[in-house]
């Protein structure tokens, strides 16, 4: 794969535009994962703005994804949430993986909430659960920091010791248990895709440290800890890893199971989001 370098005149190229549409700046960012979309539609006096009218945007062809930046607010707080995402495995470089995150922090977000299906890798994960993410593996073979530095974006070396925010993890922790649920805690594997992982792999990622596995969000937690903003995780279980299920694993499976617990899903996210707006995340 050819690396095509960030450029943060490109970067701007998008803000100006989506300034002639929306004045808010944000403070939330949130990226909606594979059947996880909805959340946007919920969002209070929304502007939708699909990828492909925004100057320099990539755009996602993958099924579930929706294609679109949709402004609004939730719970007293001003988001911007992110329907759809690209990925490296269809073809794009690592810097236009994480443009939509970088564009939303450009725009002013402070605190990025980044969620995705994925697959369980530990055992004791079923279908239907979401998982709190505490730290990833970047299993993928690239970063979204490869290439020169852009000094007006963030530092050549980030620390990412805290890449998940404890803070924002007790929030999360708090809102799903007042929603009358627990929720799982573990490390999110990311690798490459687009097949879905062997058996063998999902035994190595589980011996590595993994309980889950999915195609993205580790290139952009990294992306954004490298400009600063705090960032918050959360997987859903869609489906038991390969070898740990007697199925076939298909897409379909993923947003079915990902719309099944869509109400609990935004439960939570608009405790978080309630939370935030009391100063909480403080």
């Amino acid at each position: 794969m050819t690396h095509s370098p960030f450029q943060v005149s490109r970067l701007d190229t998008a803000v100006e535009s989506i300034r002639t549409r929306v004045t808010t700046a944000p403070r939330v960012a949130l990226v909606l994962g594979s059947g996880l979309g909805d959340f946007a539609d919920t969002l209070e006096d929304a502007v939708a703005i699909p990828f492909a009218e925004i100057p320099t945007m990539p755009v996602s062809g993958v099924q579930g994804h929706a294609g679109k930046l949709v402004f609004g607010r939730a719970e007293g707080v001003d988001c911007v949430a992110m329907q759809g995402r690209v990925h490296l495995y269809e073809g794009h470089p690592a810097s236009d993986v994480v443009f939509g995150l970088r564009l939303m922090i450009r725009l002013g977000a402070k605190i990025v909430v980044i969620t995705n299906a994925a697959g369980g890798a530990n055992p004791r994960l079923d279908a239907g659960e979401l998982m709190l993410i505490e730290d990833h593996l970047n299993l993928t073979g690239t970063s979204s920091l490869l290439g020169p530095n852009e000094d007006a974006l963030g530092p050549r070396f980030p620390d990412m010791t805290a890449a998940y925010d404890l803070k924002l993890r007790e929030l999360a922790l708090g809102a799903a248990s007042e929603a009358g649920f627990q929720l799982a805690r573990g490390i999110y594997a990311g690798l490459l895709g687009p097949s879905y992982e062997t058996p063998a792999e999902v035994r190595m990622v589980f011996a590595m440290g993994a309980d889950a596995v999915g195609m993205s969000t580790v290139l952009e937690t990294v992306a954004a800890r490298h400009m600063g903003a705090r960032v918050l995780g959360i997987s859903c279980i869609t489906n038991k890893g390969a070898g740990l299920s007697h199925g076939v694993l298909d897409h379909s499976e993923v947003t079915e199971t990902a719309n099944r617990v869509k109400g609990r899903f935004v439960g939570l996210l608009r405790g978080v989001l309630a939370r935030i707006a009391k100063g909480e995340a403080e």
